[in-house]
């Protein structure tokens, strides 16, 4: 079978220069993860934050430090990684580069599949929401890009936009009702609604790495086939693309990455879609290098919101907030590159 390559556009940056940005990158990775662990409410000195992460010091330390700060700061790395790398798949199956697992309504499908299960089937485990929320989320996106390719122009990017911003605040708000008449669902389902890391311990993380793995290795695996998707669905046929199935297939990974993040943070807009944009930017529109690279960019990006978010305030805030900050203008500037005369 033929695979297709990479479209050229813009200027080739050297395998040299992508490796020296990728190595700054994984620096400063590692340096805000390191900083996860010893920024946060709590009056910790360094030294005594640095004894309790290794089991040392008094009881309360040790607790806020090994089984707050330490699987928050994980579960903000690998939930970085999910929305990156779901945000980078969406926009190479539509060829849509407004394409995002929270603009496009994915995240609001698996917010509202979580609240049917707490308020329905009385689900209130981190497991029963992870399977409920990437069912949400595998909807969502089977309708808004059904309804979107409807018309003349199929799925062009304002329309995939304007039906996402449609199904997700659909599903939203049917979802924030169902919250409002079952007060038990409410009081289970609330740290869920805005996005937030806040309270999340080792349970969450273990529970969402494996489909985020799993989802992870399918977006590799269709690395080829996205760029040859870049060339239209006529020339991707001709070139030995089967386009059916890489988007079934891109779409189940979507499914993985979006319902397990959503169920462990809550619905976290804009990541997904300024992550993809970095990325080109900083090493060009080849998905080899796409795709991998969301892999740093989408944990700097969200350990950073996050780490802003706990001293923001002296309150934390929710880090959804703190990306939608950042993000929404990043959606008007992009909206108003691509085809902002259809909006």
């Amino acid at each position: 079978m033929t695979v297709a390559t990479a479209p050229v556009s813009g200027a080739r940056l050297s395998l040299v220069t992508r490796s020296g940005v990728a190595t700054i990158l994984l620096v400063l990775l590692a340096v805000l993860i390191v900083s996860g662990f010893f920024v946060g409410s709590g009056d910790y000195s360094i030294t005594d934050a640095w004894h309790a992460l290794f089991g040392g010091g008094d009881a309360t330390t040790v607790e806020v430090i090994r089984n707050n700060r330490v699987p928050r700061t994980l579960l903000a790395v690998i939930a970085g990684i999910a929305l990156g790398v779901a945000g980078a798949a969406m926009q190479g199956l539509t060829r849509n580069p407004l394409a995002d697992p929270g603009i496009l309504g994915v995240n609001s499908g698996a917010y509202f599949a979580m609240v049917v299960g707490a308020v329905g089937l009385g689900i209130g485990s981190t497991v029963g929401f992870v399977l409920c929320a990437m069912m949400g989320a595998f909807l969502a996106a089977t309708i808004v890009y059904f309804v979107g390719s409807r018309g003349v122009g199929g799925a062009s990017p304002a329309k995939l936009v304007l039906t996402g911003v449609a199904v997700g605040s659909i599903f939203a708000g049917t979802g924030f009702g169902l919250t409002m008449i079952d007060p038990k669902a409410f009081d289970t389902i609330r740290s869920w609604q805005v996005g937030t890391l806040d309270g999340r311990n080792w349970t969450e993380l273990s529970v969402v790495w494996p489909p985020i793995v799993l989802g992870v290795v399918a977006a590799l695996i269709l690395i080829p086939y996205l760029n040859g998707l870049a060339l239209g669905d006529d020339r991707a046929r001709a070139l030995g693309v089967p386009v059916t199935s890489v988007r079934i297939g891109g779409f189940l990974a979507i499914t993985l990455l979006c319902g397990a993040a959503t169920a462990a943070l809550g619905p976290v807009t804009f990541l997904g879609l300024m992550v993809p944009h970095v990325v080109r930017i900083l090493f060009g529109p080849d998905n080899k290098w796409v795709i991998p690279m969301c892999l740093l960019v989408g944990p700097v990006v969200l350990v950073g919101a996050d780490l802003v978010a706990r001293v923001a305030t002296p309150g934390e805030l929710p880090v959804g907030m703190v990306t939608a900050f950042i993000g929404a203008p990043v959606l008007i500037a992009l909206a108003r590159r691509h085809g902002g005369a259809d909006l």
